[in-house]
């Protein structure tokens, strides 16, 4: 696993309610049990440690992040597309 994704998944465990050492790229979001406030302390805490805005509407990119891999794939686009095209 990459810098990104190491990263990602501290801060996932850091924010769950029953951290989990099986976490990897597959693990599905939705088997992680995370809460919706901590889904947004979440959000925040990825964009400010990358320096992004991840786009997020809960009713139309729910696709988008289906598991831990979709995550670290969509911080990496928005990270090789700048800020200016984050903020878009």
């Amino acid at each position: 696993m990459d810098e990104v994704a190491t990263k990602i998944i501290d801060i996932l465990k850091k924010h769950m309610k029953e951290p989990r050492d099986d976490i990897n790229l597959s693990t599905a979001l939705t088997d992680l049990k995370i809460e919706s406030l901590d889904l947004a302390m979440i959000v925040f805490d990825i964009e400010d440690t990358f320096g992004i805005e991840i786009p997020y509407n809960a009713n139309e990119d729910v696709g988008d992040f289906k598991t831990v891999g979709s995550v670290v794939d969509k911080v990496k686009g928005l990270m090789a597309a700048g800020p200016a095209a984050a903020k878009a």
